[in-house]
């Protein structure tokens, strides 16, 4: 059961916590592709089909495992490798990922998303932790947060207990303190309670809890939690 009165701050995924995040990737890899049409059309032809350029970029974060940590950088490489491969320059990769990435931050909020930052911001300091490259400052979100951590930036992920402590030591905090929402039962969820937090499983899908270690509350939404922290 959640101990409201432990909570001193709180912490929260943002893909698929936030917004879904398959939409906003597969307009991005569209936006891409349409920049190489443009600028590299060998590259545009060869992988035409956004298949392709998702197995290359699988193929790069299973040949690059220092990367594993920064999709930003996986994601370079990858358009990197296209390029090389399609006969284009690979120089372009710079240009040709910032198109993505600028794209990649423009993402439609699940419904309930700025109502509850709203509530929870205004009695809680909150940290974003996330595995994946968003910018919550290009995102529009950034004063809702007192710190974010990315796995890119501090060079572990989660579910590893480090990243949840670094979450904890933004707001000058205890893990014990803080309550982790997020998406995924095992990255967030399960690693936040291995870490010494409360944890909160945002399961928007009706999906069936996968781990013996329960969780301290379940959501469908964020609106949920706001209710029960009034």
């Amino acid at each position: 059961m959640l101990d409201i009165a432990k909570i001193r701050a709180i912490s929260i995924d943002l893909d698929d916590t936030l917004w879904p995040i398959w939409p906003t990737i597969e307009r991005a890899e569209k936006v891409l592709h349409d920049w190489l049409v443009d600028n590299a059309p060998m590259a545009a032809a060869l992988f035409s089909n956004p298949g392709a350029l998702r197995d290359i970029r699988n193929y790069m974060a299973d040949q690059r495992p220092e990367l594993k940590n920064d999709l930003s950088a996986v994601r370079r490489e990858s358009i990197r490798l296209a390029l090389y491969r399609a006969g284009e320059n690979p120089l372009l990769a710079e240009q040709a990922f910032d198109v993505f990435f600028a794209e990649r931050q423009r993402v439609t909020l699940f419904d309930d998303v700025l109502q509850s930052l709203e509530f929870l911001s205004a009695r809680y300091p909150i940290v974003s932790l996330s595995n994946g490259n968003a910018d919550v400052e290009r995102v529009g979100l950034a004063r809702f947060f007192r710190a974010a951590i990315s796995a890119r930036e501090f060079g572990v992920g989660k579910p590893d207990p480090r990243i949840f402590h670094a979450a904890a030591g933004a707001v000058d905090l205890t893990p014990a303190q803080l309550l982790h929402v997020g998406d995924d039962a095992t990255l967030d969820a399960l690693g936040a309670l291995n870490a010494g937090m409360q944890a909160a499983w945002l399961n928007r899908n009706e999906a069936i809890w996968p781990h013996d270690p329960q969780p301290h509350l379940i959501l469908s939404d964020l609106t949920e939690l706001c209710d029960l922290l009034k």
